[in-house]
C-alpha cells in the first residue's frame, strides 16, 4: 500500500456553535491522507492512476465553504465526497484543526479525525 497526503490545507470558515462564529469565522488547517495502490501509476508515469492532489484540495475547500455547526459534520462531508471521486481508497484519514477555538482557554486549536 502507498499514501498520497495533503497536508496543511488552510482555510477560512465559518463552523460551529456560536452565533459570533457564523459571523466572525476562523481559521482551519486540513490534513487529507489516502491509503491507495499508485505502483501502476508509478510504473507507467501516469496521473489518472493514482490519486490527483488537486481535486482532494478542491474538494476540501468546497466542503470548508459550507458553514456547519460541527467540524466533525465537515469532516464526514469531505469523506464522503471522496469515496465519490474514481480513487481506488483502502484507508482515509482526515483531520481538521480549527486555530484558536472560542472556548476561553489558551490553546493552538481543537481538532477532529474521521478515518475510515
Amino acid at each position: 500500500m502507498n499514501k498520497v497526503s495533503v497536508i496543511g490545507i488552510k482555510t477560512y470558515a465559518y463552523h460551529g456553535c456560536l452565533e459570533e462564529e457564523a459571523k466572525i469565522g476562523n481559521e482551519y488547517i486540513i490534513d487529507v491522507e489516502l491509503t491507495t495502490d499508485f505502483k501502476e501509476s508509478a510504473m507507467k508515469d501516469e496521473l489518472s492512476k493514482t490519486i490527483d492532489y488537486v481535486i482532494v484540495n478542491r474538494i476540501v475547500e468546497e466542503e470548508m465553504a459550507i458553514r456547519s455547526k460541527l467540524i466533525e459534520t465537515v469532516g464526514y462531508r469531505i469523506l464522503e465526497r471522496l469515496k465519490l471521486e474514481d480513487f481506488t481508497l483502502y484507508n482515509t484519514v482526515i483531520t481538521i484543526k480549527k486555530i484558536n477555538p472560542p472556548i476561553n482557554g489558551n490553546v493552538d486549536y481543537v481538532s477532529i479525525t474521521v478515518e475510515e
